[in-house]
């Protein structure tokens, strides 16, 4: 499976709607699951709200629950893709 670093930030619509993010959370990774994935979320200080790690299919199963989050209107996203060490050993195995 895929795996994505989401970090996530309150828009001005979430935060006024914070008492109901942990519901949205559980929600939220409870689509992930029915799209074949899976996502745990941690709620952080500092530049970012939230931080989340999603595993996945592929790249287009994490794109498509992002943007069902997105239209919710409660947060903006960044996401990065990501590898453990026998991922990235494949990876560097790659190069000359």
């Amino acid at each position: 499976m895929a795996k994505f670093i989401i970090l996530g930030s309150f828009t001005d619509q979430g935060i006024k709607n914070v008492k109901g993010t942990t519901q949205r959370a559980k929600a939220f990774a409870d689509a992930a699951a029915q799209m074949g994935g899976r996502l745990d979320v941690w709620w952080t200080l500092g530049v970012y709200d939230w931080v989340a790690m999603a595993e996945a299919p592929d790249a287009a199963t994490v794109t498509s629950f992002l943007l069902q989050l997105g239209m919710q209107g409660n947060s903006r996203t960044s996401t990065l893709e990501a590898f453990d060490a026998a991922e990235f050993e494949k990876i560097l195995a790659t190069l000359p």
